[in-house]
């Protein structure tokens, strides 16, 4: 209740205390980035007025964007969910900040060469996801979530132009939540601050950031007696009486990085487009697996425990590259070629001993190679990105990334995008090492093949019903999982997934319905990775503008959906997934529906769902994983608040 009765208020407040700003009001033109106004007097005096066209971000490698205040209906995938991301693919255990069952398969490419448990993943912010501004005024964004239980989620930036050349840019996030169910607590943070500065003649710019995170997570190992949750058992109304497996594991991740990128042209560009590029970064990462006492539901036999070893075990890893490229640069044609060193470590902090054997206590090298990215543009018709990258090394063998996508418009409208990407590299560092006082959790991945993975596919964008349709093929060799024992292993065959699928969005007057599927299926040795065959979801709406149009309103309701399916199972000592055990069982099946009322006023935007209202009438059978449900009916609240002073 106190929610609703916030959301009114401000609701209220800012429909009726908010002045529309006039530069608002009226088109503005799409050349220039400033409104001039006349003073209205004959001394030439001019007025300068900010217009949304004032405020943009961009990524270190990508074009400017203006910031995003219209109110479309994918905001409501996006800012209804924690990490601000449309988590399409996933699906959400009872708690925000608790990572994700991942019901397609993708690859990551911050787990190459470092060590980043999968479920931990989510939450990680890349060097190429950074944002770098550029924005006329003092610039703040807020954006809110509530939490399962008891705490919230608060993303706050700050970004400021000193001059015309400078920005620096301050962003933190909190989150805290108790979850629905015992041992569940989440509690992530970070903190990012950037810059990014351009020369007065253009001939050098810089780009930098510093950030560290934080993901910290209760383990509860998943509730004891799915039948009782399955049954409705009353006992269960209250999610806090369920019995779950642990009772006081905890997991810790740290990721840390400083990363600096300049750029100088020494000579005329016009005459002479050629640039050299320097780029250096720090990256490390610390995994800590805790427990205040032995869990009886990691062995049965005080034989499988390691005598002497600590509760808490530590892994580590650290990458320090430093990059030096020639870059080639004209309006249609950009070339970017350097040489790369990299010094890399993985680590634990207490060694075992296997058969005698002890552990290495750290894995550590210094690796060349190259980097090299080209761009193509043809007749604003045919645009062509394609980025290699090799280096080699004794400890963890050859690295070779590819990624080449080909986007051209063969009608007017309508758009066919193509690629073909092949990684071949090292298993991440979670599958090669690691200690732990439970014997079966002690392993040592030695002499591990490279996992390749090559893709081929693309899309095609129609025009009618603003409709993508894509296909997707993967084959990996040499795929690396954990067995149902949380043991690393490798197949000795390829494993060949495809995938299929398109999304549309059909109007009539204010009523709008977008649809998504997607089918799967995972052609050779499947049970190594179970995906479900279909996911799909449904959003049906209506969007129209209200009091005197100060404000626009949607309102729906959204329906996902994924077929039932063997799924693998969460780990927690590893947090990573691992093959069903002997007492797992299917999970999907089971539609998750939400209604939801989302409004704009101003630059400020309400998402209101009650989440779940499938389990308002019956029991809900929905599992993210075996083990560990889905949330129940819950009143779900976003906030997302833009600044422009």
């Amino acid at each position: 209740m106190k929610y609703i009765l916030f959301i009114l208020f401000s609701l209220g407040f800012v429909a009726k205390a908010q002045v529309m700003n006039k530069a608002e009001t009226k088109p503005q033109p799409k050349k220039e980035d400033t409104l001039v106004i006349d003073s209205g007097k004959k001394d030439s005096l001019k007025i300068f007025k900010p217009t949304i066209n004032d405020y943009q971000y961009q990524t270190q490698f990508s074009e400017k964007k203006v910031f995003d205040t219209v109110m479309t209906f994918d905001k409501t995938y996006i800012f209804s969910q924690q990490n601000n991301k449309d988590n399409f693919g996933r699906v959400q255990p009872a708690n925000i900040g608790a990572g994700f069952n991942p019901l397609v398969f993708e690859v990551n490419p911050e787990e190459n060469l470092s060590l980043l448990p999968s479920n931990k993943s989510y939450m990680i912010i890349g060097a190429n996801d950074v944002k770098y501004y550029d924005v006329k005024t003092p610039t703040a964004s807020f954006i809110y979530h509530n939490a399962m239980r008891n705490g919230a989620a608060l993303k706050s930036t700050y970004t400021q132009n000193i001059g015309k050349r400078f920005n620096f840019a301050l962003e933190y996030m909190g989150l805290r939540s108790q979850g629905l169910y015992r041992n569940s607590l989440s509690a992530n943070n970070n903190t990012l601050f950037s810059g990014h500065y351009v020369s007065k003649s253009g001939n050098y710019e810089l780009f930098a950031h510093y950030l560290h995170q934080n993901v910290n997570n209760q383990e509860s190992g998943g509730i004891t007696e799915d039948n009782l949750f399955q049954s409705g058992d009353s006992n269960y109304s209250n999610r806090q009486n369920a019995q779950v497996n642990l009772a006081s594991s905890s997991s810790q991740f740290s990721y840390r990085r400083y990363y600096l990128s300049h750029q100088f042209t020494p000579f005329n560009s016009g005459k002479f487009p050629f640039s050299i590029r320097h780029i250096i970064s720090h990256q490390g990462n610390k995994y800590y697996y805790n427990q205040t006492a032995l869990e009886p539901y990691w062995y049965n036999d005080p034989a499988e425990l390691v005598d002497g070893f600590p509760l808490t075990t530590k892994k580590y890893s650290e990458n320090f590259s430093n990059t030096v490229s020639l870059i080639f640069n004209n309006e249609k044609f950009k070339l970017d070629a350097g040489v790369r060193y990299q010094m890399i470590k993985l680590g634990i902090r207490d060694v075992v001993a296997l058969n005698g054997v002890p552990f290495p206590g750290e894995l550590k090298e210094n690796r060349i190679g190259a980097v090299g990215n080209l761009q193509v543009k043809l007749w604003n018709k045919i645009q062509l990105n394609s980025f290699l990258e090799f280096s080699n090394g004794s400890q963890f063998k050859s690295y070779l990334k590819t990624t080449n996508n080909l986007k051209f418009e063969p009608v007017k409208d309508y758009f066919v995008n193509a690629k073909v990407n092949f990684q071949s590299a090292y298993p991440s560092f979670n599958y090669l090492l690691n200690t732990s006082v439970y014997n079966n959790f002690n392993y040592y991945l030695e002499d591990a093949k490279n996992q390749s993975v090559m893709e081929v596919g693309g899309s095609i964008n129609l025009k009618w019903f603003k409709t993508e349709l894509f296909a997707n093929y993967f084959r990996i060799d040499n795929y690396t999982y954990f067995d149902s024992n949380g043991s690393p292993k490798q197949s000795n065959n390829s494993v060949n997934i495809s995938q299929i699928g398109g999304d549309a969005t059909f109007s009539f007057n204010k009523f709008h319905l977008n649809t998504r599927v997607h089918f799967q299926n995972t052609l050779t040795n499947k049970e190594l990775l179970p995906l479900p065959g279909f996911i799909g979801r449904a959003n049906f709406f209506y969007q129209t503008q209200a009091f005197k149009k100060a404000a626009e309103i949607q309102a729906g309701v959204k329906v996902y959906y994924f077929s039932k399916f063997a799924s693998r199972e969460y780990f927690p000592v590893l947090n990573e997934y691992i093959l069903p055990r002997a007492d797992s069982f299917s999970i999907g099946g089971q539609p998750i529906a939400d209604v939801y009322i989302n409004m704009k006023v101003k630059k400020m935007f309400f998402f209101i769902e009650g989440q779940q209202i499938g389990t308002v009438i019956s029991n809900n059978k929905a599992y993210a994983f075996p083990h560990y449900p889905v949330y129940d009916f819950r009143l779900n609240i976003g906030i997302v608040w833009y600044l422009f002073n």
